[in-house]
């Protein structure tokens, strides 16, 4: 007898093969039986009617920060509302484990510095009492509602290895030895792979460059010679040209880990906007030279933009344009004093607008943001205008008009920059993008900057443009890059597909309705912490290993996923 039997749904299968009318039916975790719809002799201890709605495998996200975030939230929310089954986390070089439990306080503040996930919750929802990365899998095994696999990052392994010598420091040859054995100790462990950052945006809680940062090529270059001793294992890496575009030697970089590896490299966020054409070409440029060295780089990018408030009073994007973090990080009264100087603001856009702010220079545009909350009786009724019409008619510019809105409020003013690459140009330069081979749909940061964005809802809002608005790609593809084609890259065993064997990770949809809620802060973290939520629309029931964990909206309670480990769950994926 079947499991659960799904009846007449639309199967789209996550190949890209046109869609079918079937039966489903689920038995052990496993799809056991597709057949013509009404065609099932065998009975099932439960159906669903699932006529007029659309059946997919479920989603894969490629690039999330999970890896806290499941010890409170078994259910890695809001993603798997929209449909996502499968994390993968540990990016960016940042993760829990290998651990002393010295540096556990320092961790936990790189976290919420770095990935602005809040520290009130990751001191009181995690309970940091592993040391290996084995223990850290194993404290999350048997715990979660969807699957989740891990990167090892760079940054956990040299300051485990090198102590506070980490930031600033070169490891000696015993150092390197020893973390080299580390890293080996976590793939063996199950840790898919390798992550790193070099980005100029990546500072710990003291302000100083992440421990990853100060790696020199033949240190990178011998973690990515270990990757390749693993099975089923990747690379993810970051260097400062992801913002904006590559220098030569980042290239060169890119193309050698991989090739070393033997593995395939991926990185994001690649940022699609026809004002600057010549981006992508010169982002691709790395995977061209990876294939002809016999490696492979993948560029992760958004189908969606994914809006993000700013504050002048707190840590956000602002801070990364240059010359603007030695002011926003003034104590309040010094800030407001410095921005009301004309001198001061003029500076600050000078370098806001210039070639060395890169993909930040979006940002100073400032008639476009548009005022969200407010929190002084001055300020009364601003919210949801935009910061030019406001400018125009107090007769200033729009930086001077936005920095009086915002000393008004003590800085807490939340401002909703407007993207300047939504136009018909762009998409369409997206759209070609994503034809080619070495790019693949993610980046959602989803359980990281939990104030600031909220990406975890691309996958139902990308699938709802396709289906009801601008159309870019038809479902059938639309599917299979958010399902066949991760899965493919990172070698996961039996998901990614509807196929007879492949695991049950199941999304049941409504194809009029799909489609994802506006972003709204919610207080729900541990702490009372906020952080940024939107619903899912349209999606009926999400499966994960067969067994249902989101009903019409609501979270069953179920946690039937899998902590993936490699070479049990993911085979080695061929560079060529």
């Amino acid at each position: 007898m079947l499991d659960h039997l799904i009846k007449g749904a639309t199967v789209v299968d996550g190949t890209g093969a046109p869609s079918y009318l079937a039966d489903v039916g689920i038995q052990d975790g496993r799809i056991v039986s597709i057949t013509a719809p009404g065609s099932t002799a065998e009975g099932a201890r439960s159906a669903q009617d699932a006529d007029g709605l659309v059946l997919t495998p479920g989603f894969v996200d490629p690039h999330t920060h999970y890896d806290a975030q499941l010890f409170w939230d078994p259910f890695a929310t809001p993603s798997m509302h929209h449909g996502v089954t499968t994390v993968v986390g540990g990016n960016c070089g940042f993760t829990l484990a290998p651990l002393r439990p010295r540096d556990a306080d320092y961790t936990r503040r790189m976290m919420c510095k770095v990935e602005g996930m809040s520290l009130k919750a990751l001191e009181t929802g995690v309970d940091w009492s592993w040391a290996s990365f084995a223990e850290y899998l194993g404290a999350l095994d048997g715990r979660t509602a969807v699957n989740a696999g891990f990167m090892v990052g760079h940054c956990a392994l040299r300051r485990h290895v090198m102590g506070e010598d980490a930031i600033g420091g070169q490891p000696n040859a015993r150092q390197l030895e020893r973390m080299l054995w580390l890293f080996h100790e976590s793939m063996d462990a199950g840790a898919w792979g390798l992550s790193t950052t070099q980005s100029s945006t990546h500072s710990d809680g003291d302000g100083k460059p992440v421990a990853s940062r100060y790696a020199r090529r033949e240190e990178l270059l011998a973690l990515c010679g270990a990757v390749g001793e693993h099975e089923g294992t990747q690379i993810e890496a970051i260097v400062a040209g992801c913002l904006d575009q590559f220098s030569d030697d980042e290239i060169e970089l890119l193309a050698a880990m991989s090739a070393t590896a033997g593995r395939p490299l991926n990185w994001n966020v690649l940022t699609i906007d026809a004002a600057v054409p010549e981006r992508v070409p010169r982002q691709l440029l790395a995977s061209a030279m990876a294939r002809k060295a016999g490696g492979r780089v993948v560029a992760l990018t958004m189908p969606i933009l994914t809006p993000m408030n700013m504050s002048l009073g707190t840590f956000c994007a602002l801070n990364l344009i240059p010359g603007w973090g030695e002011i926003l990080g003034l104590p309040v009264d010094e800030r407001i004093g410095r921005l009301r100087d004309p001198a001061v603001r003029a500076e600050m856009l000078r370098r806001a607008e210039s070639p060395e702010a890169g993909v930040f220079r979006r940002l100073a545009d400032f008639g476009r943001y548009v005022i969200g909350d407010t929190y002084c009786e001055q300020n009364a009724g601003l919210t949801g205008r935009r910061v030019c019409d406001i400018a125009a008619e107090r007769g200033q510019e729009p930086f001077e008009a936005l920095v009086g809105i915002c000393a008004n409020d003590r800085l807490r003013t939340v401002l909703w920059p407007m993207p300047t690459d939504n136009d018909p140009a762009s998409w369409e330069l997206r759209r070609q993008t994503w034809e080619h081979e070495d790019v693949l749909l993610g980046g959602s940061d989803a359980g990281a900057h939990l104030d600031r964005m909220c990406g975890a809802p691309y996958t139902t809002r990308f699938i709802g443009d396709c289906l009801r608005g601008r159309r870019l790609v038809g479902l059938e593809k639309a599917v299979r890059m958010l399902t066949g084609d991760p899965a493919r890259l990172y070698g996961l065993r039996g998901r990614g597909r509807i196929a007879e064997g492949y695991f049950a990770d199941l999304v049941v949809f409504d194809p009029e309705r799909i489609d994802a809620g506006a972003a709204t802060l919610v207080h729900d973290l541990p702490g009372d912490s906020p952080r940024l939520h939107s619903a899912a629309q349209g999606v009926v029931s999400v499966r994960v290993n067969g067994v249902e964990t989101i009903r019409d909206g609501v979270v069953t309670g179920a946690v039937p996923g899998t902590v993936l480990r490699s070479g049990r769950d993911t085979e080695t994926v061929s560079t060529g």
